[in-house]
């Protein structure tokens, strides 16, 4: 097992031989430093410069990818690139993958992946330069084309946690050009003529037929429907599909893919592209990471909202925010934490919405947790009228994903630019004003049972003929298309959503609500295991008490 303790490690790389070694690498930059004495010296000096404890942990780790050591390659990963990332670059990036390569024999694939690591770090840290944005760009096409266009399977192993980051970090850099692109009034002229000369440089297409190269090539739809029906998944693998790098890469492709059609703002294509993926399998491969696990329910539950389905996206958004408050302990220990939590916090502010928009009940825990965040947000939004758009609005706005256009602004008329944030949230909004209906006449007829057609009018301060059509448009809001299950996400039946139903004869209005039987058992369960912590902090603390009363006591008889 890789331990964190280096200094008993002899390391791979030569440090005297670095200038010489990278000049007959098959690098991106041979030309460059090809009998350049001065670029040669600067090389060596770079690598003399990178810390002791980072070059054995780039030694361990090209060990660990040669070997195709997975459990250790986790370690290196998930544990030790974070923390040597805290210690020693919090504020700067990591080494030149020029210094690094005679350190690791100038292997091209291992460079490959360490400028992944480089970029990703640079993004995550600092601000990224047009060029380093574009150099990163090159360099997912030199990973993803090695792996593509080889002729047979690649003997290559990563863990899971890695092959997500690429998809995940792949489609976060297009994203993040896209929007750095369309902010032409933040940009120099020598940068806007750099953007008009390279227009291929992170294209939607090349994106897309990226994402869908990986599928493909994997097979990885074809063992979905193979396991779905209960065949071999392995005979329709294929020879690259049976290798575990194509198997997950295309499998974490496709997730992908609900990511960039709903940024997009296809939220139909985004469900059908889930139309082979299990979420009711507790053990389905989207569970093997984390973060892959609620980025699939937060882009589910968003598209179901943006679709008007709040009984779907609000069934989504419970299900993952159930499971983390249940594995919380667990993600506070894991290098993933920060991301998941985030999602997390966006994902409650989606369910305020729909909660609000379509009053049901979810679970006590979720509720809780909800309550405490948002319960202000959520009676603002039941009163309807403009301050129940302006809630909405605020919510979406931080919690939404960051929308983009597939096609490069208009360079010669910027201000023609239509901001995509901004057009979603009207798409949104137009569904939701006519959602507001619901909450705002439910919070009045729950008080009731029968109710006059006048008196409901004059409560609320609208004509009566205008109260009717109110009535008539709940009637038909609070019915909804439901999922019921199976591959097809966008199918289900249409039922009520709602606790409350009632019925419109002449001017009289006949009320029934359905009252569902409150949960004691989790009630009291929660309720024991928060009183059990109570006692168990109330102890510690008096037992630190006693001891620290004791020392002077015990001080003083001895003197």
């Amino acid at each position: 097992m890789y331990q964190e303790n280096y200094e008993d490690e002899e390391f791979v790389g030569n440090i005297d031989v670095v200038a010489d070694s990278y000049v007959n690498a098959n690098g991106h930059d041979d030309a460059e430093y090809e009998d350049d004495e001065h670029l040669q010296q600067q090389a060596q000096a770079g690598a003399q410069a990178i810390p002791e404890q980072v070059r054995k942990f780039l030694g361990h780790l090209y060990r660990n990818l040669l070997s195709s050591n997975v459990s250790d390659l986790a370690y290196n990963y998930e544990n030790q690139f974070g923390r040597l990332s805290e210690k020693y670059y919090a504020k700067a990036s990591w080494p030149e993958p020029q210094f690094v390569a005679a350190l690791v024999g100038d292997d091209g694939l291992f460079l490959t992946l360490y400028r992944e690591l480089y970029y990703r770090h640079m993004y995550s840290q600092l601000h990224p330069t047009l060029e380093a944005r574009f150099r990163s760009f090159e360099n997912y096409c030199d990973l993803f084309n090695y792996i593509l266009n080889s002729d047979g399977p690649l003997e290559l192993e990563l863990p899971n946690q890695w092959l997500w980051d690429i998809v995940d970090e792949f489609i976060y850099q297009f994203q993040s050009f896209c929007t750095h692109r369309s902010r032409l009034n933040k940009r120099s002229a020598e940068e806007v003529e750099l953007l008009k000369a390279n227009p291929q440089v992170w294209n939607t297409y090349s994106v897309l037929n990226v994402l869908y190269s990986l599928i493909q090539k994997s097979s990885i739809t074809q063992q979905l429907v193979a396991a779905h029906d209960g065949a071999d998944a392995t005979l329709a693998a294929g020879e690259f599909g049976a290798r575990p790098l194509y198997k997950m890469l295309g499998y974490f492709s496709i997730v992908g893919l609900v990511r960039v059609h709903c940024m997009l703002g296809d939220y139909t294509l985004a469900l059908q592209t889930l139309e082979n993926v299990d979420l009711n399998n507790s053990r389905g491969l989207f569970t093997r990471v984390t973060a892959c696990h609620v980025t699939v329910y937060y882009y589910v539950g968003f598209a179901y909202m943006m679709l008007g389905r709040y009984a779907d996206a609000t069934q989504a958004f419970v299900h993952i925010l159930t499971f983390v408050a249940r594995t919380k302990h667990y993600h506070q220990r894991a290098g993933q934490f920060d991301s998941v939590n985030k999602k997390a916090e966006q994902m409650y502010a989606l369910l305020a919405s729909c909660v609000s928009l379509c009053p049901t009940r979810v679970d006590e825990m979720v509720h809780s947790a909800l309550r405490e965040k948002y319960a202000d947000h959520q009676h603002k939004v039941q009163r309807g009228g403009d301050e129940a758009v302006e809630i909405l609005s605020e919510l979406f706005r931080f919690a939404s994903p960051k929308f983009i256009t597939p096609n490069p602004p208009s360079y010669d008329a910027p201000e023609e630019t239509v901001e995509p944030q901004d057009f979603q949230l009207k798409v949104f909004l137009r569904e939701a004003k006519l959602q507001l209906v619901v909450p705002m006449l439910r919070s009045f007829l729950k008080l009731y049972t029968t109710m006059d057609l006048a008196q409901l009018a004059a409560v609320l301060d609208v004509d009566a003929d205008e109260l009717r059509t109110q009535l008539m448009v709940y009637k038909l809001r609070y019915r909804q298309v439901k999922w019921a299950g199976g591959a097809d996400l966008l199918g289900g039946e249409v039922v009520p959503t709602t606790d409350l139903d009632f019925a419109l004869q002449q001017d009289m209005i006949f009320i029934a609500e359905s009252r569902v039987g409150r949960r004691y058992a989790d009630w009291f369960i929660r309720n024991t295991n928060k009183m059990q912590d109570l006692i168990n902090s109330l102890e510690t603390r008096q037992k630190n008490f006693i001891a620290g009363a004791g020392k002077p006591e015990a001080a003083e008889t001895k003197a």
